[in-house]
């Protein structure tokens, strides 16, 4: 029986890299920690004023921002500041932008790969064959999830798709108001309530995934559950890694480069 992760990179890193960075973030966490508490609270509140590619664009409400300087990072925001909520349209606009970003398709050429060399899904075979249909279904199991949970049900529902970082705090406090962040959302009027976004979303799009297109050996509920709780748990190791991105590119001593804002 299958047990398939979260492929996407908009917001979500691959097991080699995360267990890396989650395996750093305590030592950053504690060396940044210092740093920030020496600092004039103005300037500390003036933070992303020195990044102004991860600052939001007042047009787009989202950024440049890329996890590693290669991973699509857009819904991530430093300030957090008053800004204007999402209309439907930008929602729909900044997945499909990180959907299909240049660094997905290498990507998922990747999860194809292993898959091959693995033989999950035994039943797609080997061969060039069985490589385009593993391809084709990581890359609709991102993209499905990414519309589910990022433009479909934020824009019915109206919630924000956006993770503010805290960026204050230990290590500790930070981690749990980022893995909280799985379960409560901004609301577009900017209340806060129970994601169903996140937690619906990746339910609908294990299902949708698994009971359309995926080997027929692979559709029921037990596996359908399995492949839920992947993604939920992927996503939460991603905002874990956003919240202290920060803090790790401040560590490798690199400036984003100043480039235009997000149309």
């Amino acid at each position: 029986m299958a047990n398939r992760s979260r492929p996407s990179l908009c917001g979500v890193l691959g097991k080699l890299t995360t267990g890396l960075l989650l395996a750093a973030l305590p030592a950053v966490a504690q060396q940044a920690a210092p740093a920030m508490s020496s600092k004039d609270p103005v300037e500390a509140g003036n933070k992303s004023n020195a990044d102004p590619i991860v600052e939001a664009s007042p047009q787009s409400g989202t950024s440049n921002d890329r996890l590693f300087y290669a991973l699509p990072n857009f819904l991530t925001m430093e300030n957090d500041g008053q800004l204007p909520p999402l209309t439907s349209w930008q929602k729909f606009k900044v997945v499909a932008r990180c959907s299909f970003d240049y660094v997905e398709y290498p990507w998922y050429g990747v999860l194809a790969g292993i898959g091959q060399a693995e033989n999950s899904e035994p039943s797609y075979g080997q061969g060039a064959a069985g490589y385009g249909k593993r391809y084709g279904t990581w890359f609709a199991d991102g993209t499905i999830e990414n519309f589910m949970t990022g433009a479909i049900l934020p824009s019915l529902l109206r919630e924000d798709p956006r993770y503010y970082q805290l960026g204050k705090g230990t290590f500790w406090h930070r981690t749990g108001y980022a893995i909280s962040r799985i379960f409560v959302t901004r609301t577009d009027s900017g209340h806060e309530r129970f994601n169903f976004s996140e937690i619906v979303g990746a339910g609908l799009s294990a299902g949708i995934s698994t009971y359309s297109y995926h080997p027929r050996d692979d559709r029921n509920l037990r596996n359908t559950a399995s492949v839920w709780g992947s993604l939920v748990g992927y996503d939460t190791i991603t905002i874990v890694v956003k919240e202290f991105w920060p803090d790790i590119r401040g560590k490798l001593g690199h400036k984003p480069q100043r480039e235009a804002l997000a149309p």
